[in-house]
């Protein structure tokens, strides 16, 4: 008799921890093989594209319970999504305080282009170096789709072929230390000339750098590539410096 209580009690907190589907792990639906992205990933991208965008401004108090509706995703995805984001300094997790969007602070871009310069430099000679024929090829075609960029001044083109490059860098340079290094740098990057970018108006220009450095990478030429990589952080260097005066 006495066990019958505890075994109801257990029963009511099942149900009542039914109703959120999203807490469960992602499975594979139908007969296809690609899995579905986990819900960590999926809130993470979320999160992720909103402060980059500024759509979560910084200095911005988050809630879990508030960004879990938004998204429509459980509380444990969205918690270890901002602990990831934690890691990528885009979010800072404050005890007794919560959770807040990271300031932007132009010392503290300026010295993360300092390693940017040296970790893109290692991934674009190691592309250069290892690519394959077929990789090669995909580099051309994206120093083609660069160079019609900067010609139209298509700031969404170029921002379209920027992904791809990334992506393409990363995995043909075939080395998973860099790639993470990368990957803790790209949002703060990518929030940073979000910005600015409308001051700037160097879509061509950028562009045109970047169809300088797939190609060099499409030919094989490491050391032409490492000069590419300077000269693109040199000019986001100088542009960051720019930005110093601005107000967001």
């Amino acid at each position: 008799m006495s066990k019958a209580p505890v075994a109801k009690k257990k029963t009511v907190r099942a149900l009542k921890r039914a109703p959120e589907p999203v807490a469960a792990p992602a499975r594979a639906r139908g007969t296809g093989t690609a899995r579905p992205r986990s819900l960590t990933a999926q809130a993470y991208e979320r999160i992720e594209e909103m402060i980059v965008k500024l759509e979560l401004q910084p200095g911005t108090a988050l809630s879990e319970a508030e960004l879990s509706a938004r998204l429509g995703i459980g509380r444990t995805p969205v918690r270890e999504a901002l602990q990831r984001l934690a890691r990528e300094h885009l979010v800072q997790i404050l005890p007794q305080r919560g959770v807040l969007v990271s300031e932007l602070d132009i010392k503290r871009q300026l010295r993360l282009l300092e390693v940017r310069r040296e970790v893109e430099r290692l991934v674009a000679r190691c592309s250069a170096r290892r690519a394959t024929d077929a990789e090669r090829k995909q580099f051309a075609e994206l120093a083609a789709e660069f160079n019609a960029a900067a010609k139209t001044n298509d700031q969404t083109r170029f921002m379209k072929a920027d992904k791809a490059f990334n992506d393409l860098s990363l995995r043909v340079a075939r080395n998973e230390f860099a790639a993470g290094a990368m990957g803790l740098m790209h949002g703060l990057s990518r929030r940073f000339w979000f910005m600015h970018h409308r001051q700037a108006d160097d879509t061509e220009f950028m562009a045109s750098l970047h169809g300088r450095l797939s190609k060099a990478i499409a030919d094989g030429d490491e050391a032409a590539a490492a000069k590419a990589l300077d000269a693109l952080i040199d000019h986001n260097e100088n542009f960051t410096r720019s930005t110093v005066n601005t107000d967001y």
